[in-house]
């Protein structure tokens, strides 16, 4: 990709809320646009790190037996009322339509869309257990939505809902999942800690995955005997950790970025939905769910992994591997090595803009973040080398112009 044909750019002016720094950061970037409060467009560099975020939950969610769905944002009012949470949802976006005046309701959650869809397919013990997921919009209507990607009125979730015969089955893929949940977040470069967090009418406990930084708007006690942590609704209840009982926890703010629960029976009861066992009775599948917003984990990112000149992608998500800037009179050998990279299957965002001086290409390059810096400039190019640079280290290499791919290839094998 030419830099100098990218679509968006960075900017110096940002809206006066935004105090967030991975609102800031991306804004600043040319990663998001702010539409209005809690609602941001993705521009493309900040597209191509969702896309990259969904690939790795997309890679996990197939290797545990997930299938994936796209279930509609628009959703009949019955359904929601089947469940009681048309009247109970204090952040459902419900409207009506001007033409029929029917109710419907905007997702925040596909309970009642899922369940219903299931319903069709799913009749026999042979058919469990079943595991379907998406990546799609979701709609809150949040009274105050704040702190950039991590808490808006429209984001994009991954939801996984899983089906079983007994509480059994639903244990053992509640353990997968969580295994899965750990690959994931590590893959996406955070460190995610995993909470025990209520469970509501559904179970003793639900889990939260939560990353510690004070940028967080949750507050965790973390257990340095289990490395798990508690979150303040189950301390209030109970003192200690609940895996090993340890009361001296350590108090820390944090970001969740995933959550999974038991949901058991709950929407299965409201809708029916049973299958026939081996001696065909009748009898309530049982449930799970397990979400990650993929907008805060972006959002978490950001927040964890940045300096004073910009943001520090992880390589698996960063929307390119390298930036490539040329500053030399040499264009021909910036060229070749742009060709190079490409061919070499190298994904690279090529700064061939001839009227930015070397500074601002430079300071525009810490601020995107990308992983890798090459420099095509005339002091390197006396000697046949391109300077280059990782963005977390102050390291900077010479390299053989004709070497660069190998390189790059070694650093990242």
């Amino acid at each position: 990709m030419r830099q100098s044909a990218l679509f968006a750019k960075t900017q110096k002016q940002l809206p006066k809320d935004e105090t967030s720094t991975n609102a800031r950061l991306l804004l600043r970037a040319g990663f998001v646009h702010k539409e209005m409060a809690g609602v941001y467009s993705f521009l493309p560099l900040g597209l191509r790190v969702l896309n990259n975020i969904a690939n790795i939950i997309r890679e996990e969610m197939f290797a545990i037996g997930g299938q994936e769905v796209f279930l509609p944002s628009l959703n009949p009012k019955q359904n929601w009322q089947q469940t009681g949470r048309w009247e109970t949802l204090d952040d459902l976006f419900r409207f009506t339509s001007l033409y029929t005046k029917t109710d419907y309701a905007l997702a925040g959650t596909h309970e009642e869309i899922i369940v219903p869809l299931v319903q069709r397919f799913v009749s026999s013990y042979k058919e469990l257990p079943v595991a379907i997921f998406q990546i799609q919009n979701k709609f809150r209507d949040e009274k105050r939505a704040k702190s950039g990607l991590l808490r808006g009125r429209e984001f994009l979730m991954k939801d996984l809902y899983s089906f079983h015969a007994n509480e059994q089955d639903l244990d053992r893929y509640y353990q997968v999942v969580k295994e899965s949940y750990d690959r994931i977040f590590k893959k996406a470069g955070v460190e995610a800690v995993y909470t025990f967090a209520s469970g509501g009418t559904f179970s003793k406990y639900s889990h939260e995955f939560q990353v510690l930084t004070q940028a967080g708007e949750d507050t965790v006690h973390v257990c340095g005997a289990c490395a798990l942590a508690v979150n303040e609704e189950i301390l209030r209840e109970q003192p200690g950790c609940p895996q090993c009982g340890n009361k001296n926890l350590r108090r820390e703010k944090a970001i969740e970025v995933g959550n999974i629960f038991k949901l058991k029976t709950k929407y299965s009861s409201a809708f029916q939905l049973t299958y026939k066992d081996e001696r065909g009775e009748n009898k309530e599948v049982i449930m799970g769910c397990y979400g990650i917003g993929l907008n805060r984990l972006m959002g978490t990112i950001v927040e964890t992994s940045h300096d004073k000149r910009g943001i520090i992608w992880p390589e698996s998500v960063a929307p390119f591997l390298v930036h490539l800037l040329q500053i030399s009179d040499r264009p021909k050998e910036a060229e070749a090595a742009y060709e190079q990279l490409q061919n070499a299957g190298i994904e690279v965002l090529y700064d061939d803009r001839e009227e930015v001086r070397a500074g601002e290409k430079f300071a525009e390059a810490d601020l995107l973040g990308i992983p890798w810096r090459v420099v095509i400039s005339d002091k390197a190019l006396a000697q046949e080398n391109v300077e280059v640079k990782e963005r977390k280290s102050e390291r900077v290499e010479l390299v053989k112009l004709q070497n660069i791919t190998d390189f790059l290839r070694a650093t990242n094998s």
